[in-house]
């Protein structure tokens, strides 16, 4: 956790009332919608969006509603995004954890090879056949 997120908790834990907490940190609370931060992620690595959905091997039409804002993103869809933007492990997590999706996590066998396939720069394809290879759900079934 970042200090400024751990200073955030202590702010909160500490409080007796709530509303003292958000008067005194507007700008600490994340309001952006998933969308908005996928097309931040493309400005910022020179990218469109039709490029990162090719890449993430995902259906051009719903990727293009995960962009507009039609349709929210599964865990496998943005890890799938994820592989699109060709993120590193923190900030994979960073995008799950501001979908309110779970962090890829080690201790499961699936995940431990998600993480793998990032952290070595996999494609799509790479990482699905890792994936069939360990008898695993592919990214995006189901």
């Amino acid at each position: 956790m970042a200090e400024p997120t751990n200073a955030l908790l202590k702010q909160i834990l500490g409080s007796k009332n709530f509303r003292d907490v958000l008067d005194g940190n507007k700008d600490a609370f994340e309001e952006r919608s998933i969308s908005e931060y996928l097309r931040k992620l493309c400005e910022e690595r020179g990218m469109v969006s039709e490029q990162v959905i090719k890449k993430a091997q995902i259906d051009r039409t719903y990727g293009h509603q995960i962009f507009n804002g039609t349709r929210i993103p599964s865990r496998d869809k943005l890890i799938q995004l994820a592989f699109g933007f060709g993120l590193s492990l923190d900030e994979t997590q960073e995008l799950l954890k501001s979908a309110g999706k779970s962090v890829l996590y080690p201790k499961f066998k699936r995940d431990a090879a998600i993480i793998f396939g990032i952290s070595h720069h996999m494609d799509m394809m790479e990482m699905q056949y890792l994936l069939t290879s360990i008898e695993v759900p592919l990214l995006g079934e189901g």
